[in-house]
């Protein structure tokens, strides 16, 4: 295959574009408008921690991981795992949540939880079981309901629903009212029981750069720092309404500082907002889900210990969950500090000050462990995204745009043509760049 190819926007997808394009033999140019290439999964350092940009974490199983990494890529990473399941916690209360099937060692803690109902366990055990023998192709179709009914029609209790599900998968959806599509929930739910949940030893940014390493070394030019105003056809004006020309069988792209580049084809790999600007695709979803994640120390010299399991919140909703993230990664501290994540929920979380934050992160840890003093608990950094996720309420697969959708010879490559994770984005990557080879 020759030609030239354009990308645009260095999140995961793009850089899985950049890469299959380059190694089908097209010349790709990626850019990328921040100093680093990543897109929504970045990480920072603060006085030594390792912040992931909001809790996120990396799925094993997921199907695309390995395809994009390789066969040694996760090695590479050097996952960190949480241990399976969680802790279900209340003032003066935690249990624990695990799955016998993967960690025998929470087999009889699990078997003693009294959440959860003895029916519940079993009914989870025969969800898996369904779900694990189910085609890779055969989620996100088909009939949809929220999380919440789709539970109901299989018959778990609600206690089941609001002491577990609830926390659990608002962490995963960023919606504790369980409205989110139920493809969302089989899928995840399917891909906890086939492999781990964890995070790079050196922050979820190793992931972006590991597919930048492979990109480079496919031939990809990466030119970070540089921003796409606008997409041009041939004969036509793209948004914002400009006017020129292209050649007839290819794009033109023009940068913040005027410049024009002309490819065979443009695949557009921006955030959702701006690859509807760039390209008009009213299809593309804009409307985000917010997430708020808190990064908080103990002081030099306390260990933290939860058995590696996320804490989850089953008598408020502020915070949602708090996550041992030194416990499980002990990369992303000091060697005398543990650091822990807090995750909030809503629209109202967004506006709340880092110090009442704290405080209810401070109070709910003090309910939960009352033989422990957290006075001393340091605000590291607080993570504000109004745009986490796109809403995947039910139905909503079903009308998100194609990567072909857009006029001429620029596709669309991103989790909005797919489904909002890490999979999501991976998959369209390659599926865009297919699209984009019929240009070239």
């Amino acid at each position: 295959m020759n030609g030239d190819a354009i990308v645009v926007g260095g999140g995961l997808a793009g850089l899985v574009a950049a890469t299959r394009l380059a190694e089908a033999g097209a010349d790709v140019t990626l850019y990328e408008r921040r100093p680093e290439v990543g897109g929504r999964v970045r990480t920072e350092t603060v006085d030594g921690f390792t912040l992931d940009r909001g809790f996120q974490v990396l799925f094993s199983s997921y199907p695309a991981v390995e395809r994009e990494l390789g066969a040694d890529g996760l090695d590479d990473l050097d996952l960190q795992t949480f241990a399976p399941g969680a802790t279900i916690c209340r003032p003066g209360s935690r249990s624990t949540l695990g799955d016998p099937l993967r960690d025998p060692r929470a087999a009889l803690p699990s078997l003693l939880n009294d959440e959860v109902s003895t029916s519940d366990k079993l009914r989870t055990l025969a969800l898996r079981y369904d779900l694990a023998n189910r085609d890779e192709e055969a989620f996100f179709a088909g009939p949809d309901e929220p999380i919440r009914e789709y539970l109901r029609d299989w018959g778990f209790a609600d206690d089941y629903v609001t002491n577990f599900v609830e926390p659990f998968y608002g962490g995963i959806t960023l919606d504790r009212t369980l409205s989110t599509s139920k493809h969302v929930f089989e899928y995840t739910f399917r891909a906890m029981g086939r492999g781990s949940i964890g995070v790079p030893a050196a922050g979820m940014a190793a992931l972006p750069a590991a597919l930048a390493d492979r990109a480079r070394e496919a031939g990809v030019e990466v030119r970070t720092g540089e921003d796409a105003e606008a997409v041009r056809t041939a004969g036509q004006g793209r948004i914002p309404f400009r006017t020129g020309s292209a050649d007839a069988d290819g794009a033109t792209v023009e940068l913040a500082d005027g410049s024009t580049r002309e490819a065979d084809a443009v695949v557009v790999a921006a955030s959702p907002p701006e690859a509807r600007r760039l390209t008009g695709v009213e299809s593309v979803p804009t409307e985000g889900v917010p997430n708020v994640t808190g990064w908080y120390a103990l002081p030099a010299g306390e260990s933290f210990e939860t058995g590696g399991r996320i804490l989850l919140n089953a008598a408020s909703e502020s915070p949602n969950a708090v996550v041992p993230m030194s416990e499980v990664a002990p990369e992303y501290a000091p060697d005398d500090r543990a650091l822990l994540a807090a995750t909030f929920l809503g629209e109202e979380s967004l506006d709340r000050g880092a110090d009442a934050l704290r405080e209810d992160v401070r109070d709910a840890l003090a309910a939960w462990f009352p033989e422990r003093e957290f006075d001393g608990l340091e605000t590291l950094d607080v993570h504000r995204i109004r745009f986490a996720q796109f809403a995947q309420p039910p139905g909503v697969h079903a009308d998100l745009p194609d990567p072909d959708d857009p006029e001429g010879p620029v596709v669309l490559a991103g989790d909005y043509t797919e489904w909002s994770s890490i999979q999501g984005a991976l998959e369209s990557g390659r599926t865009a760049a297919s699209a984009a080879a019929e240009y070239l």
